[in-house]
C-alpha cells in the first residue's frame, strides 16, 4: 500500500486563510486550548513517519499489537462490588452472562485499609463502597461458581494487595486451577496512594517492600498474572491534568522498576507483566493523544533509562476507566454521552481493557440496569461503531500528532524536574504531586465558577435540577439507586464472627506467629500470607502484624 505525500501549504494560503479567520472569529483565533488549525508537517515522510511508526513497533505510538482490535477486542471489565460477597457474586454472574469479558473487584473502605468488618473504624462503611472480605470465606463466596481458569480478574486494592492475592491463590487453588494458570491484575500500587487516594497504611518504604515481595512472588510462580497497575487514574479524578497524569504515572513506574531491579529480578522478565491504568476524561482528542504519547514515552525510557531488550518489556499494556469525575448528580441521564465519548477515546487511543461508568455513579453504586448499559455502551462501541475494524484510525491526523507531541514533551519535562528532586519517593515526601494536582483542581473549580469551562446540566442548562431525588416517589424525577442497608453489614459481621469461631485456633496463631517472624528476617512475605489465610487467619490479622512492626503513617498535610 502507498502512502502519498502531502507538503505543507505555501505561506501565502496560511496568511490568507489566518486573515480570514480573523474576520470571521477576531481574537478566538488565538483563543482555546488548542490551536484553530494544525498544518501538516514540513516532510511527513521522514520524522513525522518515524515519530508515529507503524502498530505493533516501537516506539509504539499507534498501539502495542500490530492488528490492535482487528485482532482482538479490548477486554470488557465493568467494576463491581458491593454490600456482601454474595450479593457481589450474584453481580458478576449477571454481567458475565451479558457478555461481560472480564471481572474487576472493588473492595470497600475498611478492606482497603486492612480492617475486618466487624473493627470499631468499619462501623458504617461495610460494603458501602465495594465488596468486604475479611477472610477466606468471603473470598469462597465472592467467586463461588466463577470460573478462574477462563474469566480473568482484576482486583483494585494496594495496601492489603498482599493479602488479597494470597486469598485468590487460595480459593482458586481450591477449586483445582493453580496459581500458575491464574489471569489478571492486582493494583499494587501504593505510590499514589500517598498522592491521591489515602488508603495507605504503612509508611511508604515498608509500603514498597510489600508491593515488591508480591512482584517478586508473581514474577516466580504466576506468570499469567500481572502484579502491578500504575494508577494514574486516581490522580486525574484528584484534578490531576493529562500531561501531570502520564508523568506522575510513569514517574511512579520508574521507581517500581528500580525498587525490582534491586531485588534482583531480570526486567525483561518483570516488564512484561506491568500494566498501567489510565482515566479517559471530558478533552475528546486530548484524551486520545495523551494515550498515544504515555506508550512512546514509556518505550523511551524502558529502552533508553533500563535497557529493556524485549519488545514486550517496552509495550505500554493499559486499562482505561472513563472519568469518574466527569458524572454529574444533576441531570444524570447525561452521564451516558459523557460516558460514551470517553469510552470512544479510549479505544481509539488503543485500551487493552475498559470500564465504563453507569449514568448514576455520581449518587451511588450502580443498580443492575444502569451496569448493563454501561455494557452496551461498549459492546456498541465495538459491533456498531466500526472504529475496531482498523488499526488506529486517527494516526497521521495533524491535530492528534500535534497533541501527542505536546504532551509528550511537557510530560517530560515534568520527569525530569522528578528525577532532580530525587524521583518519585522523594517528590512525593515533598508533597510535590499533591501541591500540583491541588492547584490544578482549583483552577478548574474558579473556571465552573465563572463558567469559564461549561458543564452541562450543572453550571448551564441547568433547569429542572432542583427536582431531582435519588430514590424518586411517583410523580418526582430521579433514579432508583443501589441501596447498601445496615442488615447487610450485620450479616456480613455475623458471617465473620462465625468463620473466627469454627477456624482451627492453634493453626491459625501458628501461621501468624511464621508471618510475624519473617517480617522481621526481611523474608518475601507472600508464601507466609498464603499459609496464614489458609489457616484462617483474617485481614485485619495479617495486616495487623505489619502495624505491630512498620507502624501507621500518617495523613500527609503537604500541598
Amino acid at each position: 500500500m502507498g502512502r502519498t505525500s502531502r507538503r505543507s501549504e505555501p505561506s501565502s494560503g496560511r496568511a490568507r486563510w489566518e486573515s480570514d479567520a480573523r474576520r470571521a472569529i477576531g481574537s478566538k483565533v488565538e483563543g482555546g486550548r488548542l490551536p484553530l488549525l494544525v498544518d501538516p508537517p514540513d516532510d511527513p515522510d521522514s520524522t513525522f513517519l518515524e515519530r508515529i511508526g507503524f502498530p505493533g513497533e516501537a516506539p509504539y505510538t499507534r498501539g502495542i499489537q500490530p492488528t490492535m482490535y482487528r485482532g482482538r477486542l479490548w477486554t470488557f471489565r465493568q467494576y463491581s462490588g458491593f454490600g456482601t460477597a454474595a450479593a457481589t457474586n450474584e453481580r458478576f454472574h449477571f454481567l458475565l452472562s451479558g457478555g461481560q469479558t472480564g471481572l474487576s473487584v472493588a473492595f470497600d473502605l475498611p478492606t482497603q485499609n486492612g480492617y475486618d468488618s466487624d473493627h470499631p473504624r468499619a462501623a458504617g462503611e461495610v460494603g458501602r463502597c465495594g465488596v468486604p472480605i475479611a477472610s477466606l470465606g468471603d473470598m469462597r463466596t465472592l467467586f463461588r461458581r466463577i470460573p478462574l481458569d477462563r474469566a480473568t480478574v482484576s482486583m483494585t486494592i494496594n495496601a492489603t494487595a498482599p493479602i488479597l492475592t494470597a486469598l485468590l491463590v487460595a480459593v482458586a487453588e481450591e477449586t483445582g486451577v493453580s496459581r500458575g494458570r491464574l489471569g489478571g491484575t492486582v493494583q499494587n500500587d501504593i505510590l499514589k496512594e500517598y498522592v491521591a487516594r489515602g488508603t495507605y497504611i504503612y509508611p511508604p518504604a515498608a509500603s514498597m517492600r510489600l508491593a515488591v515481595d508480591l512482584i517478586e512472588f508473581a514474577t516466580r510462580e504466576m506468570p499469567q498474572w500481572n502484579y502491578i497497575s500504575v494508577s494514574g487514574y486516581h490522580m486525574r479524578e484528584a484534578g490531576a491534568t493529562a500531561v501531570q497524569e502520564v508523568a506522575f504515572t510513569l514517574a511512579n513506574a520508574i521507581a517500581y522498576v528500580r525498587a525490582v531491579r534491586e531485588r534482583g529480578l531480570d526486567l525483561d522478565q518483570f516488564l512484561p507483566r506491568l500494566s498501567f491504568f489510565f482515566s479517559s476524561d471530558r478533552n475528546f482528542l486530548e484524551e486520545i493523544a495523551k494515550f498515544r504519547a504515555a506508550r512512546r514515552l514509556w518505550a523511551t525510557i524502558v529502552a533508553e533509562t533500563f535497557g529493556a531488550r524485549q519488545p514486550r518489556s517496552k509495550q505500554l499494556r493499559f486499562h482505561t476507566q472513563t472519568a469518574g469525575s466527569s458524572l454529574t448528580a444533576q441531570q444524570p441521564e447525561l452521564n451516558v454521552v459523557r460516558t460514551t465519548m470517553e469510552a470512544l477515546a479510549a479505544v481509539l487511543g488503543g485500551t487493552q481493557s475498559l470500564h465504563t461508568n453507569a449514568l448514576d455513579e455520581a449518587l451511588g453504586l450502580p443498580t443492575e440496569s444502569s451496569a448493563r448499559l454501561a455494557l452496551r455502551t461498549q459492546q456498541i462501541l465495538a459491533d456498531e461503531s466500526g472504529v475496531a475494524s482498523t488499526v488506529d484510525p486517527l494516526g497521521g491526523a495533524y491535530e492528534i500528532e500535534y497533541l501527542t507531541d505536546e504532551i509528550e514533551s511537557a510530560a517530560n519535562g515534568y520527569l525530569e524536574r522528578i528525577e532532580s528532586m530525587g524521583g518519585a519517593l522523594a517528590a512525593i515526601d515533598r508533597g510535590f504531586f499533591a501541591g500540583e494536582i491541588a492547584r490544578e483542581a482549583y483552577r478548574v473549580a474558579r473556571a465552573r465558577e465563572r463558567r469559564e469551562e461549561i458543564v452541562v446540566g450543572v453550571n448551564d442548562r441547568s433547569e429542572g435540577n432542583s427536582t431531582f431525588t435519588l430514590f424518586p416517589r411517583e410523580g418526582r424525577r430521579g433514579v432508583a439507586g443501589q441501596r447498601i442497608t445496615p442488615a447487610e453489614e450485620r450479616r456480613q459481621i455475623a458471617g465473620l464472627r462465625r468463620w473466627r469461631n469454627g477456624r482451627d485456633g492453634p493453626r491459625r496463631r501458628s501461621a501468624v506467629e511464621a508471618l510475624d517472624a519473617a517480617t522481621q528476617r526481611g523474608e518475601n512475605v507472600m508464601p507466609y500470607v498464603l499459609a496464614a489465610v489458609t489457616a484462617g487467619a483474617t485481614l485485619g490479622e495479617v495486616a495487623d502484624v505489619w502495624r505491630r512492626q512498620f507502624g501507621e503513617q500518617a495523613p500527609s498535610r503537604a500541598f
